[in-house]
């Protein structure tokens, strides 16, 4: 690494610290005055306020870098334009693309960490935040139970439970279909229960005054019908998967979202919006790049106007960007194309942009 690269990176991190900061500061100040009437009615303490504010801050920041990193572009290399040190360069015999290449680099190394920071680092901050907003602000106080549970635990197997208490680990009214075929069903085993209890030690569930009917294996559609006081049934749905069910989305990581997924898709349910926004979350990290390829070209450019157009610029990017992640996201609902592709669509057209951008440009 030249010495030209180091200070290429030195102008653009310190930019980057300080765009973050920044931006998350003016954030917390606009959360803080919308959300001081809801800690006064329920006279939060300030340490609660404190810590609240705390877990909310990696929130904060996995929203704004990609704008802190277009911002950062813009300022440290349009004040290299300003001063010359860009014509400075090329007379050196540097281009414009040998001029991107270290900031590049930086910036596929902040998309892996940025990558890594919202799948798994942003939901645990998040679980610390819902939990001071149930027990301190009173919002959605009821996160261990779930009624009206429909879940199709196998291809062949139904289950209802009409309640289920995640702290005793125990439900009520609950029915287990078994069928025949999946091209063909024909129901051959039902179980109705007055209670279920999950069994941690064995990993079972056991069954409380259940009445089995089994059909018998002949053409006569007849069934055998048994009655147990205690009755053990070994099923692919744990007790984990129904209190996941529970969770906020933003309280899962990478893998527990795609166990999630699974699940809703095992109870046979429509899961499109749930892979669009999984693959979108995978997605946007790589704005990071994006917004380097885009800022480089055009801050380059010596301007009289100065910093004013450096951030309207950034503004009016970012907001293009994120308009066009919330449309293509609620056209993809709509429309039968592959979640994959929703999700990665603004960053595919963006780069494109921002490739026609630098081709433009004199190097």
């Amino acid at each position: 690494m030249s010495i030209l690269d180091r200070y290429i990176i030195r102008q653009f991190l310190g930019t980057l610290i300080f765009s973050i900061g920044a931006l998350s500061i003016i954030f917390l100040i606009v959360n803080v005055l919308e959300s001081l009437d809801k800690f006064i009615d329920q006279k939060v303490d300030i340490s609660i306020i404190f810590s609240y504010y705390i877990h909310f801050l990696p929130e904060i920041i996995k929203l704004l870098l990609p704008i802190a990193m277009l911002m950062a572009a813009l300022f440290s290399i349009g004040r290299l334009s300003n001063q010359s040190e860009i014509t400075a360069m090329k007379s050196g015999g540097m281009s414009l693309y040998r001029l991107m290449l270290p900031l590049f680099i930086i910036s596929l190394c902040i998309t892996a960490g940025h990558l890594y920071f919202n799948g798994w680092i942003v939901p645990e901050s998040n679980k610390k935040k819902l939990t001071i907003e149930r027990r301190d602000l009173r919002k959605d106080t009821d996160r261990t139970s779930v009624s009206n549970l429909f879940l199709r635990d196998s291809s062949l197997r139904n289950i209802v439970m009409q309640y289920y208490d995640g702290i005793t680990k125990s439900g009520s009214g609950i029915s287990i279909e078994e069928y025949t075929s999946e091209h063909i069903p024909r129901i051959k085993r039902r179980i109705d229960a007055e209670t279920i209890q999950w069994d941690s030690t064995k990993h079972i569930w056991v069954l409380g005054n259940a009445f089995e009917r089994v059909l018998k294996n002949d053409s006569t559609f007849n069934f055998v019908f048994s009655s147990y006081k205690k009755m053990q049934v070994k099923l692919t749905l744990h007790h984990a998967d129904i209190m996941r069910l529970q969770q906020s989305p933003s309280e899962l990581n990478f893998d527990e979202q795609k166990l999630y997924i699974s699940l809703l898709e095992k109870g046979g349910k429509d899961i499109r919006m749930q892979l669009i926004d999984y693959y979108s979350q995978f997605a946007f990290p790589f704005a990071n790049v994006i917004v380097i390829l885009f800022a480089i070209p055009f801050a380059a450019v010596r301007k009289k106007s100065g910093l004013a157009i450096e951030i309207a610029t950034a503004m009016i990017v970012s907001f293009v960007y994120l308009a066009c992640t919330k449309i293509g996201q609620n056209i993809g609902y709509s429309m039968q194309l592959d979640p994959i592709l929703v999700g990665w669509l603004p960053n595919i057209i963006f780069i494109i942009i921002a490739f026609l951008n630098i081709f433009r440009m004199r190097t």
